[in-house]
């Protein structure tokens, strides 16, 4: 009999990323599009926010992608199929505001793009027309090229190193796409902090509805550090209780950035303590 919290897939879809379903049917029977989990590895690990990728409330589990950087993710790693987290608390954070737009550009780089993959289906299915930009480092670091093909009308791919798709950043191709005459009611973007202002900065003016999903600035999740806060035009909030997404084009992008190496010591002095115990 499965148990509820247990680990019922893995697998490595690029180096040190993952792909896991977690038995979880209460979070699976409320989950929607933008939303997270709290998981916690074992008892004496951090909160870390985790974007619901998939879920299905028949059968009750909910799918989540991430990349091992640091004590939490690499201990996630170690679990294996079987084994059970010792703690998830979801789904929390506001819904993707998703309607009948039109037109919408989705953007998506790392490991934004599994992120990104709820809301374009839920946009595809209200009737939008989704073109879907992702982006990778190089061809093996790509991941959900298929899945979000899935779901979109037409997807660009772009690596760094040119080795698939077009040789550049996404903000590159959202600029040719625009340049080329494209005309888009709403654009999100889920990925590294930098990727999302890129995509604020380009889009300003042009798209009148733009989404960034801040979910990485988290800590507690439940708005009790306030460790996430964020400047959103003249307010400041909490991305864990008011977000996790938020207009792109109101963001305080230089503040975010400062914050996001608030723990950066921490985080390290953590990974070196794992590291002489042992465990990697």
């Amino acid at each position: 009999m499965i148990k509820e919290r247990q680990i019922i897939y893995k697998k490595e879809l690029a180096t040190n990323i993952y792909e896991m379903l977690i038995e979880a049917p209460k979070v699976a029977r409320a989950a929607h599009a933008g939303q997270f989990v709290l998981i916690m590895v074992d008892e004496k690990g951090e909160r870390v926010p985790m974007t619901l990728v998939d879920w299905n409330p028949e059968v009750g589990w909910i799918k989540i992608v991430y990349q091992e950087v640091g004590t939490s993710t690499i201990k996630l790693s170690m679990k294996k199929v079987g084994d059970e987290i010792y703690y998830i608390a979801g789904p929390l954070g506001h819904p993707s505001r998703v309607s009948k737009f039109g037109n919408v550009l989705m953007v998506g780089g790392g490991v934004g793009i599994p992120a990104l993959y709820p809301i374009a289906r839920e946009l595809k299915r209200l009737g939008n027309r989704v073109i879907t930009v992702i982006g990778a480092k190089t061809s093996n670091a790509l991941i959900y090229e298929k899945e979000m093909s899935e779901v979109s009308d037409e997807v660009y791919i772009t690596t760094d190193d040119g080795s698939k798709g077009i040789k550049g950043f996404t903000v590159d191709a959202v600029k040719l796409l625009l340049n080329n005459g494209e005309k888009f009611d709403a654009v999100w973007a889920v990925g590294p902090a930098l990727m999302m202002k890129a995509v604020a900065e380009v889009t300003n003016g042009k798209i009148p509805v733009s989404y960034s999903s801040l979910n990485s600035i988290m800590v507690c999740g439940v708005g009790m550090c306030g460790a996430c806060r964020v400047t959103v035009g003249n307010k400041t909030l909490l991305t864990c209780v008011d977000g996790p997404e938020f207009d792109s084009y109101q963001v305080n992008w230089k503040e975010l950035t400062i914050r996001l190496q608030a723990y950066k010591k921490e985080e390290m002095i953590s990974l070196e303590m794992l590291k002489g115990a042992g465990k990697v």
